[in-house]
């Protein structure tokens, strides 16, 4: 199967890695969530080719992950903002970040602060329903007739 079919499988893992599953994609989301907006900027940060980064940005762009704004007509010159389709894939930027920080660092680069209380953060996947922490062997899956 090529990549480009997997958005094509009833599958959510395989639609969403349809998107978001080549090796720059996460990095330009990862500066899009340090505030980088404009071309030039990610391009710099990432160190990344004019052609492939054009790319990546206007695949962002397809799929509602970012907009494209105007913010200089001469020359014309557009910044990439996350939508709300953007935004929430941060908490799966932090599990991406997490199991880095502990199976690919000895130190991790980043300490992440929780805003309102000031104290360092160790986000967690937790139940909706009662709070509590989840994990592998936690959840039950059951599929949706036709899922297989």
């Amino acid at each position: 199967m090529r990549h480009r079919d997997l958005d094509e499988v009833y599958c959510s893992v395989a639609r969403t890695w349809s998107v978001l599953g080549d090796r720059w994609t996460m990095l330009v989301l990862r500066e899009a969530f340090r505030g980088t907006s404009r071309f030039d900027t990610f391009q710099d940060r990432l160190q990344i080719g004019r052609t492939l980064l054009s790319e990546r940005l206007n695949r962002l762009v397809d799929e509602g992950v970012f907009e494209r704004a105007r913010y200089s007509e001469r020359p014309p010159r557009h910044e990439y903002r996350l939508t709300r389709k953007g935004l929430d894939l941060y908490p799966v930027l932090l599990a991406l970040m997490e199991w880095g920080d502990r199976y690919k660092v000895d130190d991790p680069p980043v300490r992440l602060y929780h805003k309102a209380c000031g104290a360092e953060a160790d986000p967690h996947l937790v139940c909706s329903h009662c709070a509590q922490p989840v994990g592998y062997g936690d959840l039950r899956a059951e599929y949706a007739p036709g899922a297989w």
